[in-house]
């Protein structure tokens, strides 16, 4: 009844939901056309792989083979896509098919995209609300804040974060994206702290991120920053040093896609930030922000040139374009911040209001012009893969290494890195450390990969990381729970509050029996009994995706010797700019080189609803 995907392109699949979709859409248009079954089938799938629609020109012409029971055809026959114009106008005379604004359970816009309605309707709920929120703020006091900005960013090294944080008080909405290093927690702090002093310490803010992990990082640097900084007595109070997680923030029910707080019931904030911004995907971030009065300003943190979200939609780099601020704000900017206006990047376009509510921070303090992980990151970022591994393979910077790996010495060479990496930390857990020393130990080396099966996957580097530990004694495999054990929970748990991603260590607690502790934002560690853990796996290894929001002082990434659809130049680049201090990268010339050239893009028109057509 549905086509399948051609021979020649084996990575192509759908999965069973797709089919099943591309069934029922034939059943209510009660028509028995392939080509709308194709449609139907590719537009489920694309959600699937990351998309937001599926644009049918990407496959108008091309070969599918047909499942059994295709109705009018023989099973085993080739269908040829249409061309495009052929396909939507067939398409069209569907009920199943509406326009943009019709209410069906397919939308197809003049440009050939075809949405699924629900995720049509996010996209177009999302750009209202970040056009309508990119406004200048109301009751802006320019004289205090200037005074406050001499004050917070008195080094004339600090002109983009200066000018990102004149931006966020002056601003509704205000995106941060900076790479690692570039200051972009100590800039949101003393943002905090500038606002603080505009409302007179009367303000409430909410600090958040898309994961456990995120967001504990996001509180400790926040912490870390108060401690140093020299913060008005007034404004100190008003800055929160704990953080949510965003489902947490929003009421998040056990299987439901609702939450507590929406539009009807927003949440009692003034200000929300949200760290990791690149790890929000479309559905999560229209949900965010429509529960936010439409008066809160809204700060959002992350690095444009990360992976996107695991779910459909790539929110922070559709809303970052490098097109400069308009020239009026850029004069208010020079105004407040001291910086002449020529060094405010700017244009004569009118352009989206857009413009002057994105801030990119470009320096690194902690990855300067010598840095051997700062060059690879922005060769890597630059598409340059034969500049990347050239610097790889020179063997001139000492906190970056590379190494070609066979499939069949991959075992051995693992296993004799890791267990070198990881011995202090099982000295620690011996030695019945802390759990946050032991955590800190722990973060100090992670082994990423690409993929989560295959030899090259997280499930088989796994198992010989542990073979490798069992051989030199420092675990015992014959007990599945062991002292040391690092687990990473897999599915949500609301009860426990317990998330995807959170990770926890197996350790004795005061009474000796064995527990797995977590670090969970704003409750300090917590202690569970292994049998009360929702779905779990070991983590020594973990994939590229996995790792958004977390740092590890020495990262050894682990590349699959042939290229795969899911390698690409935002992979590495994550990968790379999770280490803090050293990267390793095994793999293969080739695999490294295509990946680097190759960029991720995902289908949407949130850009263009944003930017126009510019």
């Amino acid at each position: 009844m549905l086509p399948m995907p051609a021979p020649r392109d084996d990575s192509f699949t759908f999965a069973d939901v797709d089919l099943h979709f591309a069934r029922l859409m034939t059943r209510l248009a009660a028509s028995e056309r392939p080509e709308l079954a194709l449609a139907a089938a590719l537009a489920s799938r694309a959600t699937g792989e990351g998309d937001v629609c599926v644009r049918l020109a990407d496959f108008a012409g091309h070969p599918f083979v047909l499942s059994p029971s295709m109705g009018e055809r023989e099973a085993g026959e080739t269908l040829i896509a249409p061309a495009l114009d052929d396909w939507t106008r067939l398409l069209r005379e569907h009920t199943v098919v509406g326009s943009p604004n019709d209410f069906r359970p397919l939308v197809l816009d003049d440009a050939g995209r075809l949405y699924l309605y629900r995720y049509w309707d996010y996209e177009k709920r999302l750009a209202e609300e970040l056009l309508a929120r990119a406004q200048d703020a109301d009751g802006v006091d320019e004289t205090l804040l200037r005074k406050g900005l001499a004050r917070y960013f008195p080094n004339a090294r600090d002109v983009e974060q200066r000018i990102a944080a004149a931006m966020a008080v002056m601003r509704r909405l205000c995106v941060i994206s900076g790479g690692p290093g570039t200051g972009k927690t100590t800039t949101v702090v003393k943002i905090l702290a500038l606002l603080a002093e505009q409302a007179g310490g009367r303000i409430a803010i909410g600090l958040a991120a898309p994961t456990g992990k995120a967001a504990a990082r996001v509180q400790d640097a926040i912490r870390a920053a108060l401690e140093t900084l020299d913060v008005d007595l007034i404004a100190r109070p008003a800055i929160p040093t704990e953080a949510s997680t965003v489902h947490r923030l929003l009421g998040a029910r056990p299987d439901s896609v609702y939450y507590r707080h929406d539009r009807d019931h927003p949440l009692s904030l003034d200000v929300l930030v949200v760290d990791e911004a690149s790890m929000a995907d479309l559905a999560l971030a229209v949900k965010l922000l429509e529960a936010l009065p439409r008066t809160a300003r809204v700060i959002l943190l992350g690095d444009k040139d990360q992976l996107a979200s695991v779910e459909a939609g790539a929110v922070l780099g559709d809303v970052c374009r490098a097109g400069g601020v308009s020239a009026p704000f850029a004069k208010r900017l020079a105004a407040v911040t001291g910086v002449p206006t020529p060094k405010i990047k700017s244009t004569k376009s009118a352009g989206s209001p857009l413009a002057d509510s994105i801030a990119l921070l470009e320096t690194s303090y902690r990855f300067g012009p010598q840095s051997g992980i700062g060059t690879l990151a922005r060769l890597v970022n630059a598409g340059e893969g034969a500049g990347a591994l050239e610097l790889l393979e020179a063997g001139t910077h000492g906190d970056i290494a590379w190494r070609a790996v066979a499939p069949a010495e991959l075992k051995v060479r693992l296993g004799a890195a890791v267990v070198e990496r990881l011995r202090p930390y099982y000295e620690a857990v011996r030695a019945n450390e802390t759990p946050e020393k032991v955590f800190g130990l722990l973060d100090g080396f992670r082994v990423l990969c690409a993929h989560r099966r295959g030899l090259f996957g997280v499930t088989a580097l796994n198992r010989m990381i542990e073979d490798a530990l069992d051989a030199e004694h420092l675990v015992n495999l014959r007990q599945p729970w062991y002292a040391g054990r690092p687990v990473m929970i897999t599915r949500n748990d609301y009860g426990a509050r317990l998330f995807n991603g959170d990770v926890g260590i197996m350790l004795p607690d005061a009474e000796g029996h064995l527990k797995v502790f977590f670090r969970s934002a704003g409750e300090g560690v917590r202690a569970f009994a292994p049998a009360r853990l929702p779905e779990h796996e070991t983590v020594y290894a973990m994939t590229i995706h996995k790792s958004q929001g977390s740092e590890f002082g020495d990262v050894l990434m682990v590349l699959p010797n042939e290229l795969s659809p899911i390698m690409s130049r935002e992979l590495v680049y994550t990968g790379i700019t999770r280490a803090r201090d050293r990267v390793e990268i095994w793999g293969s010339e080739a695999a490294f080189t295509a990946a680097v050239e190759r960029r991720l893009v995902r289908a949407s028109a949130l850009q263009e609803r944003l930017w126009g057509g510019s």
